[in-house]
């Protein structure tokens, strides 16, 4: 194993039965960084992060996290490892600090679960019963399970899933400064925004393989998916003077709407370079940039999983 790999996975292969939920995949996770595997529902990210927290055993293949067998050291495993609960796990008249008493008892090393709860917002709520708290102060004490044992790798699963977008973007903080203060981060989530903004590489599951790994810059840069600067014009509009211009390749009017598109992410300056040459009078600028959404229809396809 790599010592820059906190993970190490090589031809990772699991069968339920007749049905193969993962095939021969390999990668690796650096050491301090925040590695986001997504992929449509049944492409097999559940059971690949359960083999790497011991919880599956593989039919074949090799799985290391920091330097351990999953199966073989599970417990040496458990203690340096963080994982985050579900609801179900957390009885409800169970108040919260309470709950991180308990779980404090589980490891032979832990932190004091009272700076945790200062550092995540919780001790205005450290009694209340679980069932009262609001989404993000579960998905906040969540966290705060997953961090009692100083661990060096932390997985969060789909941990922003059913929240708002205010609360979303708080727990998006959480996940920086836990990766900030050295710890590594693997995390499944459905949102792409989500994946984009936080994680330094993104893995792409589909049917069970891995259809792409690199970084979210390099996924959307590789898409060569068209940017496009929408506008709306005051006056004569000449299409023809920003078809020459070498970066744009369509341009299309609708009564007073523009819209331009290109692969080149130099469309913007050009197109506006040239507004103000030609004196147009334009408003209502808006600009629709690739994104890692955009790279994950195209490589898993439209349709619905169930």
């Amino acid at each position: 194993m790599s010592q820059d790999s906190a993970i190490q996975v090589e031809n990772l292969h699991k069968n339920y039965g007749s049905f193969t939920a993962v095939q021969d995949i390999s990668f690796s996770v650096h050491h301090k960084e925040i590695f986001g595997i997504v992929g449509p529902n049944g492409a097999g990210k559940t059971t690949t992060i359960e083999c790497l927290e011991g919880l599956r055993r593989p039919d074949n293949g090799l799985v290391r996290v920091l330097g351990l067998d999953p199966q073989k050291s599970r417990r040496a495993l458990h203690e340096r490892i963080g994982v985050q609960l579900q609801e179900s796990h957390i009885a409800s008249q169970i108040k919260v600090w309470e709950v991180l008493d308990l779980y404090t008892s589980f490891y032979e090393k832990s932190v004091d679960y009272e700076d945790l709860m200062v550092k995540l917002n919780l001790s205005p709520s450290r009694s209340t019963f679980y069932s009262r708290l609001s989404g993000g102060q579960k998905q906040r004490l969540f966290i705060a399970l997953s961090l009692i044992n100083d661990p060096e790798i932390v997985f969060f699963d789909e941990l922003t899933t059913g929240l708002d977008p205010q609360a979303r973007r708080v727990i998006w903080d959480l996940v920086r400064e836990v990766n900030d203060s050295g710890k590594t981060v693997v995390l499944t989530t459905h949102f792409m925004e989500e994946a984009e903004r936080l994680c330094d590489r993104v893995l792409i599951m589909d049917h069970g393989r891995i259809v792409a790994l690199d970084t979210p810059e390099n996924l959307i840069k590789n898409l060569e998916a068209e940017h496009k600067v929408i506008f709306a014009v005051k006056g004569q509009f000449r299409t023809e003077d920003f078809g020459l211009l070498a970066t744009v390749e369509t341009v299309e009017v609708f009564r007073d709407k523009v819209t331009i598109s290109g692969k080149d992410q130099r469309l913007l300056a050009d197109v506006v370079n040239l507004l103000a040459e030609r004196k147009i009078r334009y408003y209502d600028l808006q600009t629709q940039q690739p994104n890692l959404e955009d790279v994950f229809i195209r490589l898993t396809g439209k349709e619905i999983r169930n």
